[in-house]
């Protein structure tokens, strides 16, 4: 049981695979509308995965279903390159 809830704490205090030190820049040209920036803000926010790796960390999956959760979209695409084919 101790293993266990070793394994829990590695992962959830493991540090984030995002590299925090470089700031999102969003230069604002004169006369510009400040939503635009914002919204071209929050484009770039959102690309850089922080609050999707967040929310994933919120709770611990066990192993054997991220090995059947990949398995399975990996028969997805397979089958989506098929059709395209």
């Amino acid at each position: 049981m101790c293993n266990f809830a070793a394994q829990i704490n590695r992962e959830i205090f493991k540090p984030l695979t995002h590299n925090f030190k470089k700031m999102i820049v969003v230069p604002v040209k004169e006369g510009e509308n400040i939503e635009k920036s914002l919204k071209k803000f929050k484009r770039k926010f959102e690309k850089t995965g922080i609050v999707k790796e967040l929310r994933r960390r919120q709770q611990f999956d066990k192993p054997s279903v991220t090995k059947r959760l990949k398995k399975e979209r990996a028969v997805y695409v397979q089958q989506l390159q098929q059709v395209e084919d």
